[in-house]
């Protein structure tokens, strides 16, 4: 197929009120959407609040959301994407999972962020190890491809993106700190250089420390192949639908010709070493 609808939810904490998505997802049933991604830290709380919560508490609260998700998958004939925390062996992990009509797919998040001040690889179990391409599946004709946020900043992910030939990249977030203008023009470039649409889910909500007040500003968006934002949602609870279109990507990929010079120099280089040896 060549059109896929897809959308975004731009939430807070959803705490243990899944039924609260429904109403989104009744809209965007009758709109066609095949496709829905959740921003991080909405199915479970922020992960600076989990050491403070009872971990029986937290594990009820991602199968509840995972029952939810699935039945509403049946219902409405859906796939949803969104971050989740999986106790194993009294550890937490960083998770992201795909729902569909008839499984459940898990992908660990391989990159975490290491700072003082916000330190998921310290607080998480997740393994580290040499780089492994990141969730991928096929929806519609469309070859999508997940990443946890933090992972956006690493190229050895785009080059899977190139390729793989992806023509959706979905990034869950959780940003903050007034960080609009520069995850914005990251994720134009990335789109741009690589010919992919971008969907990009952030959450909302806040949280303290120190004095400090911590706001997750939203500002969910669709980028185009050609970098520019199609849609974005601003600082409140609200919902992002959008089609998007396969002869988008291939005009994008024709006219600029990144991935066609790439693969000429490959196969030079792989002449070269056949010739070496």
């Amino acid at each position: 197929m060549d059109k896929l609808t897809i959308a975004s939810i731009q939430l807070p904490t959803l705490g243990m009120q899944a039924t609260k998505i429904d109403f989104y997802l009744r809209n965007a049933h009758t709109r066609g959407v095949k496709l829905i991604l959740f921003g991080e830290y909405v199915l479970n709380h922020f992960f600076k609040e989990l050491s403070k919560m009872p971990k029986k508490m937290v594990k009820e609260q991602t199968q509840k959301h995972i029952e939810f998700l699935k039945e509403s998958a049946i219902k409405y004939d859906m796939l949803f994407v969104a971050p989740i925390i999986v106790i194993a062996d009294d550890r937490y992990f960083k998770k992201i999972v795909k729902v569909t009509p008839k499984s459940i797919n898990y992908y660990e998040q391989q990159v975490l962020m290491p700072y003082s001040h916000w330190n998921e690889k310290e607080f998480f179990a997740n393994k580290i190890k040499a780089f492994e391409t990141p969730m991928v599946f096929k929806l519609n004709g469309f070859k999508i491809m997940v990443l946890g946020g933090f992972e956006m900043h690493f190229d050895t992910f785009w080059k899977n993106v190139t390729d793989k030939k992806i023509d959706l990249v979905l990034l869950p977030t959780a940003s903050t700190f007034g960080s609009h203008n520069r995850w914005r023009e990251i994720i134009k470039t990335k789109a741009f250089l690589h010919g992919c649409y971008i969907l990009r889910t952030n959450r909302l909500g806040e949280y303290s420390e120190d004095g400090i007040k911590w706001k997750f500003y939203g500002d969910s968006m669709l980028v185009e192949p050609t970098g520019d934002v199609y849609m974005m949602l601003e600082d409140r609870e609200s919902m992002l639908i959008e089609t998007i279109e396969k002869s988008k990507i291939k005009e994008h990929r024709k006219i600029w010709g990144f991935e066609k010079e790439i693969r000429l120099r490959e196969k030079l280089l792989s002449k070269e070493n056949k010739n070496i040896k």
